[in-house]
């Protein structure tokens, strides 16, 4: 099989050739068709993401199809769940926690290796670029605005970063969900986008007016945020009283100023939120499936060109998903 190999930080990813996979017991062996990028790619590869070893094969999306392993699913086409060994509590991951790409080789290859127990049958109506782009960026949104924030219809709702692979998903659950939702975003191109997907107002963070502009659509019942930094103290002043605030990420590194008294007078609940555990994954696809939601596909290229891709989702001009073909 080929596969796409990393074998240092900064280093070009490499076509080689490996042997084919076995499954051992409770695996499968899933003969990839499409996989996704996801932020956490460009990091291993710049070599700022914790529990590097190389060589690997990154990649935490994939779909295709089970080649070997349970008899059940063999043959059947399928999406894999890309957060591994979970644990026994919905509330938290446990010590054996780990997203498929690093440290067990991803799906950036012709073939991935996983446990069958994180296979799923990939939804018939989605395309293999659409069902690819889901697993990551898909779960980590719906349990961020679900099982955390608690999102309700009629909700108000402000998802940070728009544009991005969980913040597009966000959008859409949130719409779907029957919530009002602004966003935050770069660019005219974006922001035409969010609205025109249904966001009741999108503005450029870029800009010193962004709080401003948003404080006059009121105050917000939960917040969405990835970015963190000294962006993250101006949500304070964004949530309505009794809010709630989730985020996922910290890209924009540590806030300089939290002012505490605004948390514990406005009754805010501030959510930390990583990924999903096999129940997020399974509603997940059952709300997908329900919504008949359809992934933001960006660009398309083949595995080959894997590092292109890798530089493209680096320079942030993507309005989707970026996928690798097989």
């Amino acid at each position: 099989m080929r596969a796409m190999v990393l074998h240092g930080v900064g280093q070009p990813l490499v076509l080689e050739d490996r042997p084919s996979l076995v499954a051992g017991p409770g695996q499968a062996v899933v003969r990839v068709r499409a996989a996704a990028l996801n932020h956490r790619d460009v990091w291993i590869r710049k070599g700022q993401y914790a529990g590097l070893r190389f060589p690997i094969v990154l990649g935490a999306d994939g779909v295709g199809t089970v080649t070997s392993g349970p008899a059940e699913w063999v043959g059947k086409d399928v999406i894999v769940n890309p957060s591994l060994g979970w644990g026994d509590s919905e509330a938290v991951q446990g010590p054996e926690f780990r997203i498929l790409g690093l440290p067990e080789d991803g799906t950036f290859a012709d073939e991935v290796l996983v446990p069958a127990e994180n296979l799923a049958l990939k939804p018939v109506y989605l395309s293999d670029e659409a069902a690819a782009a889901l697993p990551l960026a898909g779960l980590t949104a719906y349990r961020a605005v679900f099982s955390r924030a608690g999102l309700r219809a009629g909700e108000k709702v402000l998802i940070t970063g728009a544009g991005g692979g969980a913040a597009s998903f966000a959008l859409r659950f949130a719409l779907a969900a029957g919530a009002k939702v602004w966003v935050t975003t770069s660019g005219e191109e974006k922001r035409a986008r969010a609205l025109a997907i249904g966001a009741q107002g999108a503005v450029d963070y870029r800009n010193e007016s962004w709080v401003s502009e948003l404080k006059g659509a009121g105050g917000f019942d939960v917040i969405v945020d990835s970015a963190g930094g000294d962006g993250f103290a101006s949500l304070l002043d964004l949530a309505s009283p009794g809010g709630r605030i989730v985020f996922f990420g910290a890209t924009m590194g540590n806030p300089s100023e939290f002012v505490m008294r605004k948390v514990f007078w406005k009754q805010l609940s501030v959510l930390g939120t990583t990924m999903g555990s096999p129940r997020d994954f399974s509603a997940l696809l059952a709300f997908v499936e329900a919504n008949r939601l359809v992934p933001d596909v960006d660009e398309t290229f083949p595995v080959e060109r894997a590092n292109a891709a890798l530089d493209h989702m680096e320079s942030g001009a993507q309005t989707g998903k970026i996928i690798l073909s097989l």
